[in-house]
């Protein structure tokens, strides 16, 4: 594998990361690779990663300076794979959901076997899944192939410098000459930028890391800031300027000295999932008496029976003045095992809160209480983050001790900070996310509704039940005070009621359970109540086929802690076996500690907060934070949703003046794909805030990522998505447009640009489509190109950053062809002063010629004169 290639693999990766891959001294640690379940044992796998990841760490040490490398990497290979040199994962067991940022996998359907990015943030990374090891990135990825630059045709790539041929490959796979679209006066579809195997220039490996001569990033004076690529519109800076200012590791990059040598082989440590060993650790102090205690029974209740998979291991300790165990590991083997344990759950709560009775216990311990321990938290929290143990922390109070956070995250586990309000639903949804995946979700749960309400009539709402879901299909119904009706539809009308349903009186549940697989369309409930009283409903569902993973919903904050000076952002991913859901409807609630709510609908626009339209990754910024903890939870519903199918492929190379075309790109469908109806709900981890001052700050509109221009006539057309008051929520005060013929000079100082009169513009709401054409104060000349830029306003005339540039030229229209009108313009005036310039030399020459003839003719009669008559004429 070429070397460069890893360096790109791992790097970018590092400016998101806020737990996994870090940096200790020169050395980056904690690098894990996790090889899906689905992935087939092959023995030779882990050497090529190994080998991959040697010679990617060296060729980091060269790309940055000398400054870093890798120096500890953990490969998790799956639980069924045969082999005596695997030792037992720990906290390594639950980050291959988590925190590893780097997967192997099967085949994609959408980007075949090219590796692909998920893309959270505007100049951020998340993961890389590697399919038969060959890397993809795509912040260096072309959107536009080609712009004109000073009225010449330049293809998009960094550096500038970066030599190549224009080509168009035929469907028999012949070369021959790119057409000019005589629309836009670039080369048509299909036409493609071959670079020379051999370059003069050894940048940039984001852009070319194929190319063996590629070995560094970009640097300020080496990026070329017109190409339309990913990079330009969404950072508008060098790859260089992005690693040593924008990421997590900056002030480390910039302080640390080079090493005197290279850098020794990474140390490699290669461990093995094993099936799941939890403890449950439950608090039944008297603070949990009442409905804490009952929510807590119905919330393992259906983490018992729903959520935890088989042959896992489960054993159940309570802890309050002592702690106590109620069950020991019993592996999940039967629905019966799952009953024996449920019935051993505790109901009484009373005593003290003796925290550190319990932390001793477990592989994987969910760890669930409601308030300060009564001993000292802070003493035994050390020993129990040293034990090895994943430990997942419920903190069902805003009481709760803080050493609860530090403990998930020191230990790879998941901080969830529920309330007990009934109709959140919260403390059911935070069980329900604790699910281990492995890669396959054929057999992973998949949470379709989740909500509550409060009412004393009708409590109605619709289920959809999508073809990649439906069996172990189940309808919990928790009420607050009495049974009530309750009536559920299928999709071709059939009505099941409470005789079709198991009722548990003692603990106020309702459940049906859908038997083999729950026929797909819209599933109806329906709950009638004669009393004012609380009803939560929670559907879960399983993969329908074992070949067809279940569309599946993760969601996150950027941040789990914040101040209050930079804002938050919220991400959900919709996706089925990778591919990604767009169009669909998504929206999140946030819940502070003390009940309020902030709802916003998530977009996947490529505005604002989101960073690449229809990637099924959507996004909006938080801005509205209160101090203390929240919880964050997505709901997602489908409204004519598709998979998007998208990929990249480098098609070959000139080498020695020829091209060389590599082998045909496999083929992957690049067609919607319809997916039908459906609804998902998704928890994501807790997070906190405490603010720096009284309130948060005041945020700007947020940085216009999609400026676009183009010229008709001697009319200018920009189009971009409208930012907000609040970076990308409500509505900004104004525009200010400016242009420039120096898109340096225009990047580096906007206010220094012409100014365009912006008064026929009013902003519309954060998301709409803005247009504004003007004409300039000039006629604009053919073959010219103009630069734009916008700033936007808020109502205290705070100021956004400037956008992204964006390029217009005034191209004549010509016949279809080969040829580009500037150009030929370009050439004929070349032409003619060169025509000149021969005609100028003949004169001269001839001149020259004709005085050395005439001075030649006059030497030689003074000669003959000076001999006649014994005379030297240069005397």
């Amino acid at each position: 594998m070429d070397s460069t290639v890893m360096v790109v693999l791992l790097w970018i990766l590092l400016p998101s990361t806020t737990t996994g891959i870090k940096l200790d001294g020169n050395g980056y640690v904690d690098v894990i690779i996790a090889i899906s379940s689905r992935v087939p044992q092959d023995d030779t796998l882990i050497d090529k990663i190994k080998e991959m990841v040697t010679e990617g760490s060296f060729s980091l040490y060269d790309a940055l300076n000398k400054k870093v490398y890798f120096r500890e990497v953990t490969i998790l290979v799956p639980p069924q794979w045969n082999g005596t040199n695997f030792t037992k994962a720990r906290t390594e067991q639950f980050q291959c959901e988590i925190q590893a940022k780097i997967r192997i996998d099967n085949a994609n359907p959408a980007y075949g076997v090219e590796p692909y990015t998920n893309q959270y943030g505007e100049c951020e990374r998340s993961f890389i899944f590697l399919q038969h090891l060959y890397i993809y990135h795509e912040i260096g990825e072309v959107r536009k192939p080609f712009y004109h630059s000073n009225s010449h045709i330049e293809a998009t790539r960094c550096s500038e410098k970066t030599g190549g041929q224009f080509f168009d490959v035929t469907a028999g796979g012949s070369l021959q000459p790119c057409r000019i679209d005589p629309q836009t006066s670039l080369p048509t579809k299909g036409c493609i930028f071959f670079p020379n195997r051999n370059q003069i220039t050894n940048c940039s490996i984001m852009f070319s890391p194929s190319l063996d001569p590629v070995t560094a990033f970009c640097q300020k004076n080496k990026h070329n800031y017109e190409a339309q690529s990913m990079l330009n519109k969404k950072c508008g800076k060098a790859t260089w300027t992005v690693i040593f200012e924008d990421s997590v590791d900056k002030d480390a990059l910039q302080t640390l000295k080079p090493l005197e040598s290279p850098p020794p082989p990474p140390s490699f440590k290669v461990v093995q999932r094993t099936q799941r060993v939890v403890c449950l650790i439950l608090d039944v102090s008297g603070s949990m008496a009442g409905p804490r205690i009952l929510q807590q029974r119905q919330a393992a209740t259906h983490f018992l029976r729903y959520i935890i998979e088989d042959q896992a291991s489960v054993g159940i300790v309570t802890f309050s003045t002592s702690a106590s165990t109620l069950s020991n590991l019993m592996t999940i083997d039967s629905d019966i095992t799952r009953e024996n344990l449920i019935k051993l759950l505790p109901n009484v709560a009373s005593g003290s809160t003796n925290m550190c009775l319990g932390l001793s216990r477990g592989d994987e311990i969910i760890f669930l209480t409601d308030g300060q321990a009564t001993d000292n938290i802070a003493g035994c929290a050390p020993s129990a983050i040293q034990s090895g143990a994943i430990i997942h922390t419920l903190a069902f109070s805003n009481s709760a001790a803080h050493a609860l956070t530090e403990m998930a995250n020191k230990t790879g586990g998941i901080f969830l900070a529920p309330n007990d309000n009934i109709i959140s639903n919260q403390l059911m949804d935070a069980f329900a996310s604790l699910s281990l995946s492995t890669g396959d979700y054929t057999n992973k749960p998949v949470q379709l509704e989740s909500v509550g309400a409060r009412t004393s009539d009708w409590f109605n709402g619709t289920v959809s039940v999508d073809q990649t879901v439906g069996n172990k299909t189940s309808f919990v119904i928790i009420y607050e005070i009495s049974l009530p009706s309750i009536f559920i539809q299928s999709p071709s009308g059939s009505i099941y009621t409470q005789t079709n349903m198991s009722n548990d009186d003692l603990y106020k549940t309702v459940t049906l359970k859908v038997l083999g697989t729950a026929e797909p369309g819209d599933w109806k409930y329906s709950i009638q109540t004669t009393s004012n009283q609380a009803f939560t409903i929670t559907v879960t569902s399983q993969a329908s086929h074992d070949v067809v993973p279940p569309i599946i919903v993760k969601t996150h904050m950027n941040q789990q802690f914040n101040d209050g000076t930079k804002p938050m952002t919220v991400f959900a991913e919709v996706s089925q076996n990778y591919r990604p859901v767009i169009n669909a409807e998504v929206w999140a609630t946030l819940e502070s500690e003390t009940g309020l709510t902030h709802t916003l609908q998530l977009l996947d626009n490529g505005a604002g907060a989101d960073a690449f339209k229809d990637d099924g990754v959507y996004s909006r910024f938080f801005t509205k934070m209160l101090n203390g903890r929240s919880s964050l939870k997505v709901r997602v519903k489908n409204q004519d949703g598709q998979t998007r199918f998208a990929v990249t492929y480098v098609p070959g190379y000139v080498i020695n003046g020829v091209v060389q075309l590599n082998p045909p790109k496999p083929p992957v469908s690049e067609e919607p794909l319809e997916v039908g109806n459906f609804t998902r709900t998704a928890t994501g981890e807790s997070f906190e805030v405490k603010l720096s001052g009284t309130t948060p700050l005041n945020f700007p509109p947020n940085r216009i990522t999609d400026l676009s221009a183009e010229i008709q006539e001697d009319t200018v057309l920009l189009s971009w998505t409208a930012p907000g008051e609040d970076l990308d929520q409500g509505t900004a005060k104004s525009y200010e447009i400016r242009w420039s013929f120096d898109l340096d000079m225009l990047r580096s100082s906007f206010s220094n640009g012409h100014a365009v009169n912006t008064a026929g513009i009013s902003p519309q709401k954060a998301g709409s489509d803005e247009k504004y054409s003007f004409n300039l104060s000039f006629p604009i000349q053919n073959c010219i190109t103009v630069i734009f830029a916008v700033q936007s306003k808020d109502n205290q005339n705070a100021t956004s950053e400037t956008s992204n540039i964006a390029q217009a030229s005034k191209i004549p229209p010509g016949p279809p062809g080969v040829s580009n009108p500037c150009i030929n313009l370009i050439i004929l005036v070349i032409s003619v002063c060169v025509e000149t310039m021969v005609i100028c030399f003949i004169v001269l020459v001839t001149r020259r010629a004709v005085k050395l003839r005439k001075r030649f003719a006059e030497r030689k009669v003074a000669l003959t004169i000076a001999n006649k008559f014994q005379i030297n004429p240069y005397a």
